[in-house]
């Protein structure tokens, strides 16, 4: 699922995968290992992925279909 919806946001940002990886600082091979379900980023890149699409960690998971998260920062 993740893997997935990475692809998916990435494309409707139309980003390439290269362009991707260059903005989170990321060699673009391991970016595409993502892409292709072959590893799980760390958290630390989990957050930076979640910035650069502007979505909550859990839509970028797939743990819920909200862009955005329903609660706020304290």
């Amino acid at each position: 699922m993740f893997n997935e919806r990475l692809k998916m946001i990435r494309t409707q940002k139309g980003l390439t995968q290269k362009e991707v990886a260059a903005s989170i600082r990321l060699g673009e091979r391991n970016y595409q290992s993502f892409e292709y379900g072959e590893c799980k980023p760390s958290f630390d890149t989990l957050i930076a992925l979640a910035d650069l699409f502007d979505v909550s960690l859990d839509y970028l998971v797939g743990r819920t279909s909200a862009k955005e998260s329903d609660t706020a920062i304290l």
